[in-house]
């Protein structure tokens, strides 16, 4: 039985040979650098690839994202309770944004 490596090998042989590689966009050429390529530290750049290719962003983007969801309702808000609450949370956030930020600064991420 053949490996995963030597299956996925053969399929690319065969679709050289017959010209459907040759018809996709980019063929032979270099392949396009992710967005913040070059200011990710080098020690997470693998990392974070992978982690980009199986559809999960780093908990800081997460945060980020979270951030602006509740940023949103907070400006269209008319309940001075609920405007108290959300700014509560968002505050939460964001200090919970900067920690991580911070010990990232630190450990030279």
């Amino acid at each position: 039985m053949p490996t995963q490596d030597a299956e996925i090998a053969r399929h690319l042989r065969q679709a050289l040979e017959s010209g459907e590689l040759a018809g996709t966009e980019g063929f032979g050429k270099p392949l396009p650098e992710d967005a913040g390529w070059n200011a990710t530290p080098e020690s997470l750049r693998m990392p974070f690839k992978i982690l980009k290719n199986a559809g999960f962003v780093p908990a800081e983007v997460e945060m980020f994202r979270e951030r602006a969801a509740l940023a949103a309702p907070l400006r269209a808000c008319e309940s001075e309770e609920e405007r108290n609450q959300l700014r509560r949370r968002l505050s939460e956030l964001e200090q919970k944004i900067a920690l991580r930020l911070e010990a990232l600064r630190q450990h030279g991420m």
